[in-house]
């Protein structure tokens, strides 16, 4: 006696198996259009209350940087470093959570490595 696997599950259940790969086929997709979509925004983070602004791209170019003229004490060159280093790291990290949560929206917070 043969035992038979439930539909889906090897043999003649292909059906299934085609469907599941047009859906990842379609998942794939809309992850892409995503993706395009966030890497054409720009964003624009202010650091040491509007001291620094920073302006990166979706795909983490910073594109400009400007610092407010009062910002700049030749005698405390470290404060400007640390507002530099914060306004970038704050810009970067906020391109990281939007193209997170927009990718979120698509898989339903399935992680899927390599994809992000």
């Amino acid at each position: 006696m043969k035992a038979r696997l439930p539909e889906g599950y090897g043999g003649s259940g292909g059906g299934d198996m085609n469907g599941m790969l047009r859906q990842a086929q379609k998942l794939q997709e809309e992850m892409a259009k995503i993706q395009e979509g966030l890497e054409q925004q720009v964003y624009e983070i202010t650091s040491g209350g509007g001291a620094v602004q920073v302006t990166i791209d979706g795909k983490k170019v910073i594109k400009s940087i400007h610092i407010r003229p009062d910002a700049v004490d030749p005698d405390d060159i470290e404060m400007l470093e640390d507002l530099l280093t914060a306004g970038v790291n704050e810009a970067i990290r906020k391109v990281e959570d939007t193209s997170s949560k927009e990718m979120e929206k698509v898989t339903g917070g399935l992680k899927m490595p390599g994809l992000m």
